[in-house]
């Protein structure tokens, strides 16, 4: 077991000339937890990453391990492996003496060392191929000794900056589950960095999700996925349907004219933001009792599930989602057919024009059953 830290961000901030690229981020990790710090390209996760490993200072803000503040230290006294998007190995060097580089770079006893390295790549199942060179090696293989190689030094902390990235869709979702079933095994506190909502899903223990360098939301996979702090988060865990509108009584009237009736009661607000998951709509026969009406404008089978792009107004499609297979098959629609949207109450997420959640005073269903 590895004697893991936890890890304390405080209002760190980076600045790049006049540009903030980190902006107050503010964390708590607890020892063997992994931390997965998600959003698109630019939000500042990757240099947040970076802040932590000591490769590059903060310009405002505290980094702890244990308490005790590590911002002054080096790199290379921080206690931390780090796998990298591109592996880093160095290619005149066999898997063997790229998974012993920092254990000699420590000094310690040579049968110490290579008691290590076989430990390593017995773990990470490269034993037969501890002679080869990384250029002889799969994408994949080599990513495994990127992390045997992190994982030898014995870190407090492993950092992991987008180490998927370079595999094809089979072999991520296979090595994912091999680092979550070694960093678990071995209690390893983690800090990965990645943009792949799947990937983040599959591994976090909590997910930190950033846009334009400052924290968005914190929280379990599933708790974000149900209840996202904002649009924004909506928008990009789950991919949700974000329609702009005034809030009349209990509908959603859009800048087309489209009204979309509410499942919720909500205070009155001028400009709202309603957000809601495809895989939360349902499309019903025409006229039902439902919260819109609209024309089937693509019907898209992808295996496992079914996607309608429904068009509601003249600026306004709703994208919908459900299985393919099995008893809970959902129909498909051909271009052109006229169907009913609904929801239930609680996938329905409604915001304020600054961004906050609205919570229903009361639901359509508390209505109808009273």
């Amino acid at each position: 077991m590895t004697d893991s830290a936890a890890l304390t961000l405080q209002d760190l901030t980076k600045h790049f000339g006049a540009h903030a690229v980190v902006r107050d981020v503010t964390l708590e990790v607890e020892p063997g937890e992994l931390i997965v710090l998600l959003g698109p390209s630019g939000c500042g996760k990757t240099t947040t990453l970076r802040l932590i490993a000591g490769f590059v200072a903060p310009t405002a803000g505290d980094i702890s391990l244990d308490g005790r503040s590590i911002v002054a230290l080096p790199p290379h006294r921080r206690e931390m492996g780090i796998v990298f998007q591109s592996y880093a190995l160095f290619p005149h060097l066999t898997v063997a003496r790229n998974v012993a580089f920092g254990l000699e770079m420590r000094r310690g006893p040579a049968s110490a060392t290579a008691a290590r390295v076989s430990e390593m790549l017995r773990l990470v199942k490269l034993e037969a191929l501890a002679a080869r060179l990384p250029r002889e090696l799969s994408g994949g293989q080599q990513q495994r000794v990127a992390l045997a190689r992190a994982l030898a030094i014995h870190p407090r902390l492993l950092l992991l900056d987008e180490p998927l990235s370079n595999l094809d869709a089979a072999l991520r979702q296979e090595m994912a589950r091999e680092i979550r079933i070694l960093q678990r095994a071995g209690g390893i506190t983690t800090i990965m960095v990645t943009h792949d909502q799947t990937e983040a899903m599959a591994m976090a223990d909590r997910l930190v999700v950033m846009h334009e360098g400052r924290v968005q939301q914190i929280g379990a996979p599933e708790a974000i996925h149900a209840q996202p702090a904002n649009p924004f988060v909506a928008r990009f865990i789950g991919g949700s349907n974000i329609l702009q509108g005034r809030l009349e009584s209990r509908c959603l009237v859009l800048p087309d004219g489209t009204v979309l009736a509410l499942a919720g009661q909500y205070a009155d607000s001028a400009e709202v933001t309603l957000a809601v998951r495809p895989d939360s709509v349902h499309l019903l026969a025409p006229d039902s009792d439902a919260r819109a009406a609209g024309v089937v404008e693509l019907c898209t089978w992808l295996g496992s599930v079914v996607e309608h792009v429904v068009r509601l107004g003249p600026d306004t499609t709703v994208l919908t989602r459900g299985p393919a297979l099995g008893r809970d098959a959902v129909r498909r629609h051909a271009p052109g057919t006229r169907v009913s949207l609904a929801w239930e109450p609680d996938e329905e997420r409604l915001f304020s024009a600054e961004g906050n959640a609205l919570t229903a005073s009361v639901t359509l269903k508390e209505t109808n059953d009273a």
